[in-house]
């Protein structure tokens, strides 16, 4: 066949075909040796085969590790004043700090190595926290524990659930709420059953606190913000609407909530539940109890919850004859503060989380309690929490005693003992807490060797805690910004602590 410009078509298309095969002929000719050399170099049943012909290496010796802590070593030589003011004068320069003060004690001799404007009262922010901390140590057992009743009402239809100060309590059907180990409202609907007691109303008795349920210099958009709940003695989960979650929108009405609640338990109309008190003597139904102090205050340290930290402070209060309320609460503190020899002029709370920006607490304050509980002694946690006077140390800034005060060191080491718990329930630089995010991308030095509570409002941010430097000692320090958004000041505060870790200050 010929087509345009007279070529043969069948005879091209002939050889096109047989082009075509040649190559079909040649290629499978190249697969099957390849296949073949494949075949016996890599076989199926081999290691190599199954990994892509790579060359397998023998497996490393195995490692055991053998974690533990040592204390800091005891010949580890002291920082000094000038060595210490060299290395932190260029961070302490930064402007990002805003109005800045700040102090640095060596724990081991309580004397002041460093400070800045230590002595003015400036927003401590939930650093506040580490001075309830120190006063619920000092007044009450580490096992003291916070009850939840329900007792017969004043009708015969009638039960009273009598908040006493627990904002643990959940009504999670697993029993796991917020809180570890809080307890749980199905306990009280059970013992409320098999009470065989047959109610329709529940009257829900918050008299065990008194005055307002909001503190001075508090805002009302923290509810739904998820900072803090109005302070009732009863809630579930801290008020929580959403139990599991940290910054969840809070109830308004928290201990209404749990009496609605139970109702639901125990199938009756929620809308029958009203606020009242319990009939002194009233006959007891059901009872359920907190974890012990030593967990809460873990729990209000780590995460700096401002709800534990209230109620926390309200038990202070009650245990040393004030008002359970927020007046009450902050005299009781700064009255524990002062009989255990702590000097804390320029210190002014109307709550105690740290939430109001009306606070004001001198860093010297902070680094005094940091540093007592730092400076060893005997760990018999369980010793009676009495109020003592802390061994004194030249440059402490602790008040003078007189010469027959019995401050003969053992009560400093008694002192030292009570508070070092409050080491223990510091937030972990890049490990923990409200430090988990801290510490990791910037400033590492500091990661897993800082340890500090953080404080942080709109207005200022603290962070007031311990670290061992390169040396081998232990600094405590308490750091204070104010005037500059947290987002700027906190990684300034962080270069700080940074700093005296990497300080061989010798």
């Amino acid at each position: 066949m010929v087509g345009q410009g007279g070529r043969n078509i069948g005879g091209l298309a002939a050889r096109r075909r047989r082009r075509t095969w040649i190559g079909l002929i040649t290629g499978l000719v190249v697969l099957v040796a390849a296949a073949t050399v494949l075949a016996v170099t890599v076989q199926p049943w081999t290691a190599e085969f199954r990994h892509g012909g790579l060359t397998i290496a023998d497996p490393p010796a195995p490692v055991r590790p053998f974690p533990q802590v040592e204390p800091a070593p005891e010949d580890a030589p002291a920082p000094s004043s000038s060595g210490l003011a060299a290395a932190l004068a260029p961070v302490v320069a930064n402007p990002d700090l805003g109005g800045f003060s700040g102090s640095v004690t060596d724990a081991a001799t309580g004397t002041v190595l460093w400070s800045a404007d230590a002595d003015k009262p400036a927003t401590p922010s939930s650093t506040v926290k580490i001075l309830t901390s120190a006063a619920a140590l000092l007044v009450l057992a580490p096992d003291h524990r916070v009850r939840t009743r329900v007792v017969a009402g004043a009708a015969p239809n009638e039960i009273v659930l009598v908040g006493e100060g627990d904002p643990t309590l959940t009504a999670q059907p697993d029993g796991k709420g917020y809180y570890p180990n809080g307890p749980r409202l199905s306990d009280l609907a059970d013992q409320v059953r098999a009470s065989g007691v047959r109610a329709d109303t529940i009257v829900v008795d918050t008299s065990a606190y008194t005055g307002p349920t909001m503190a001075k210099g508090w805002e009302p958009i923290d509810i739904p913000g998820g900072s803090i709940a109005p302070i009732e003695p009863v809630m579930l989960d801290g008020g929580r609407l959403d139990p599991l979650v940290e910054y969840s929108p809070r109830s308004s009405t928290p201990a209404l909530d749990v009496g609605r609640r139970l109702a639901v338990e125990l199938g009756m109309d929620p809308a029958k539940v009203r606020a009242g008190t319990a009939r002194p003597g009233a006959e007891e139904l059901a009872s359920v109890q907190s974890a012990p102090l030593r967990d809460l205050l873990r729990d209000l340290m780590i995460h700096s919850d401002n709800v534990l930290a209230e109620t926390i402070g309200r038990e202070i209060a009650e245990a040393t004859g004030k008002p359970a309320s927020f007046d009450g609460a902050a005299a009781a503190i700064t009255a524990t503060l002062a009989g255990a020899g702590f000097d804390i002029r320029g210190v002014t709370m109307h709550d105690t989380s740290g939430l109001s920006t009306d606070d004001r607490v001198p860093a010297r304050v902070l680094d005094e309690i940091l540093a007592a509980a730092a400076a060893g002694g005997d760990d018999d946690e369980e010793k009676p929490p009495l109020p003592r006077q802390p061994r004194l140390h030249p440059g402490a800034g602790l008040p003078s005693l007189p010469a027959d005060s019995g401050n003969n060191g053992d009560n400093g080491d008694d002192l030292s003992a009570t508070l070092a718990p409050i080491l223990d329930y510091l937030p972990v630089a890049g490990g923990t807490g409200s430090l988990t995010s801290r510490f990791v991308t910037e400033h590492r030095a500091g990661a897993g060797w800082v340890r500090a509570k953080t404080g942080t409002l709109s207005v200022a941010s603290t962070l007031a805690g311990y670290v061992l430097d390169s040396d081998g000692r232990v600094l405590t320090f308490a750091l204070m910004s104010s005037d500059r958004p947290p987002e700027v000041s906190r990684p300034a505060l962080d270069t700080i602590a940074a700093t005296l870790r990497n300080c061989g200050c010798s």
